[in-house]
C-alpha cells in the first residue's frame, strides 16, 4: 500500500493529448524513439529557426511529474524565442509513450532521448538538457550517465525524500520512500554550467530547495528568481523566465552576442 500511493504521488501522468504540437506554427517532426531496455517513447522536435546564432544548441527537456508534452506547448514557445532546437518527449507511461514510469525507467528515457538528440547532429557539448521539477531529479542523472554541455534545473527538489516529508509531514515518508531522485548528492559530481531557476511562491517544491541546490553544485553557476506558483511560472512573468534562460545562454553558452529583445 505504501508503495502504491508512492508512485501515485510522484508519478501522475496522461495520455490524453488535447494540444498538438501544430498550434504552434512552425516545423516540427513527430518523434518516436525506443530506449534500451525496449520501451517505445514519443516526442517533438522543433528546429530552431533558420539563421539563428543559437541553430547549433538543442534544448532537451525533461518534463514535471503530469501530464504530458502536449501541457508544455506553452513552455515551448518560450524556449523557441531563444533561437535554440528544442526536443521534448514523454517518458514511459505518459502521453503517447508506452510502459509504466519508474525511477530507472526515467533515466534510461533521457538516455533514449539524448541518443536521439545526438543521432541528430548534435554535439554533446552543444546539447543542454533543462529538468523541470522532477525532470530536474532526471537531468542530474542524465548529466552523470552521458555527456552534454550544460544543466538547467527548473523549480527542482533537493530530492523525494525531503520534498515528500515537507507535503505529507504526518507520513513516515523519509523512512519508507524508495523512489530517491536524489539531486543535490548528484550535483557535486557535475562540472557544467548550471542554472537553478526557482519561484519564493512555489507551494509544492519550496525555495529553499532551489537555494540547497545552487549551494551544493560546483562553479559556473546562476541562480535566477522566476515568479508564480509551481505551475504559473509563465502567467507570472513569461519575459523574467525568458531573461533568465537568456541570461544563462549569453554568459555561459554562446560563442558569441546573441541580442534577443526579451525585456
Amino acid at each position: 500500500m505504501i508503495r502504491w500511493f508512492e508512485h501515485r504521488q510522484v508519478y501522475v501522468p496522461s495520455s490524453h493529448m488535447p494540444r498538438k504540437a501544430s498550434e504552434l506554427g512552425r516545423p516540427y517532426e513527430d518523434v518516436h524513439l525506443v530506449t534500451a531496455d525496449d520501451v517505445r517513447l514519443h516526442g517533438w522536435f522543433f528546429p530552431a529557426e533558420a539563421g539563428s546564432p543559437r541553430a547549433h544548441l538543442a534544448l532537451l527537456v525533461l518534463h514535471g511529474n503530469g501530464g504530458n508534452i502536449c501541457n508544455r506547448l506553452g513552455f515551448c514557445e518560450v524556449w523557441l524565442s531563444l533561437g535554440v532546437n528544442v526536443f521534448l518527449f514523454d517518458y514511459r507511461g505518459y502521453g503517447l509513450s508506452e510502459g509504466r514510469p519508474s525511477e530507472e525507467g526515467t533515466y534510461r528515457d533521457a538516455q533514449a532521448a539524448h541518443k536521439w538528440v545526438r543521432a541528430k547532429g548534435f554535439d554533446p557539448q552543444n546539447i543542454i538538457a533543462l529538468g523541470k521539477s522532477l525532470g530536474g531529479g532526471v537531468a542530474s542523472e542524465l548529466a552523470l550517465r552521458e555527456s552534454i554541455g550544460s544543466l538547467i534545473l527548473q523549480s527542482t527538489f533537493v530530492n523525494i525524500g525531503s520534498v515528500g516529508s515537507e507535503l505529507f509531514p504526518w507520513l513516515p515518508v523519509k523512512r519508507f520512500h524508495s523512489i530517491k531522485y536524489d539531486t543535490i548528492s548528484k550535483l557535486p559530481q557535475i562540472r557544467l554550467p548550471l542554472l537553478v531557476m526557482h519561484s519564493r511562491l512555489d507551494q509544492v517544491i519550496g525555495y529553499h530547495h532551489g537555494e540547497r541546490n545552487f549551494a551544493a553544485a560546483n562553479a559556473p553557476k546562476m541562480f535566477w528568481e522566476i515568479f508564480g506558483n509551481h505551475t504559473g511560472t509563465l502567467a507570472a512573468d513569461t519575459k523574467a523566465y525568458a531573461r533568465g534562460l537568456h541570461a544563462f545562454l549569453a554568459q555561459h553558452v554562446d560563442r558569441a552576442p546573441v541580442d534577443l529583445k526579451l525585456a
